[in-house]
């Protein structure tokens, strides 16, 4: 059965109660809050085509660098709202004067949302175990609402693409995905995510990547690999630690898809 496309503010119940995801209530009817596709199981929920990130207290995301103040660093989140890095949220003791020697213009890092107020303040944090600065590495921005089709169910397409590339990856949940590897890797990981963006509706897409990858030709030099297995090793396991929670909020968000 074909889903319905809605618009912003088309009616979609007359009970409160069927509020989900993307909608909002009026004078106890539930109207659409996004132009996306309807999704009638469980509650009502509203599924963008795409848009910009709207950032969530808990989130992991990767941020870039715009601005730095006497007391805080100012990120890029890739939303409409920056994110805000107070010093006294980073790892160690940092004096003002020294926060640029740390990160400047142009730094990315990953990330995690402490805090979003109603007015929309979004406060950033560095003080958990395996969020840094990237300095190596490449970013790739994809449209947030694919993140799902990224990670997979319990994390099952983002671990075959480690697995197949020998890359680490980590996903932001506002569509910034952070890949490290050999040039060769790096680029072979860059076409399997396009390919899984073109398409992210079809079923069988894990196996169907998982395929592609496997026959594409090694063109990895066994001494490029052993030296970059070395430094993956020191990162792999903060990694993937850090986003088992953002697995368990994707595959939240696949359930309520019906993918």
């Amino acid at each position: 059965m074909e889903r319905e496309i809605v618009i912003p503010g088309q009616l979609l119940s007359e009970n409160k109660a069927d509020s989900g995801s993307g909608t909002y209530v009026k004078d106890g009817k539930v109207y659409s809050f996004l132009y996306g596709v309807k999704n009638s199981k469980h509650k009502i929920s509203v599924i963008p085509f795409s848009g910009k990130y709207i950032p969530s207290s808990r989130d992991y995301v990767i941020g870039t660098v715009i601005e730095v103040t006497p007391s805080n660093w100012i990120f890029d989140i890739g939303s409409p709202y920056d994110g805000l890095l107070h010093v006294s949220e980073y790892p160690r003791r940092v004096d003002s004067d020294k926060m640029t020697e740390i990160m400047d213009f142009g730094s990315s890092a990953l990330l995690r949302i402490k805090d979003v107020s109603s007015s929309m303040k979004v406060e950033l944090t560095m003080r958990e175990h395996g969020l840094r600065a990237l300095n190596v590495g490449r970013l790739i921005e994809i449209t947030p609402t694919k993140v799902p089709r990224i990670i997979g169910h319990s994390g099952s397409m983002v671990s075959m693409l480690k697995k197949e590339t020998n890359c680490e990856i980590f996903v932001g949940q506002n569509g910034r995905i952070w890949i490290r590897g050999t040039d060769a890797e790096m680029d072979l990981l860059n076409e399997a995510i396009e390919l899984i963006l073109k398409h992210s509706h079809t079923s069988g897409l894990t196996d169907r990547i998982s395929h592609f990858l496997k026959n594409e030709v090694d063109v990895v030099s066994e001494k490029d690999e052993t030296v970059l297995q070395e430094d993956l090793a020191e990162d792999a396991e903060d990694e993937s630690e850090i986003q088992e929670e953002t697995y368990r909020k994707v595959d939240a968000l696949l359930e309520e898809d019906g993918n």
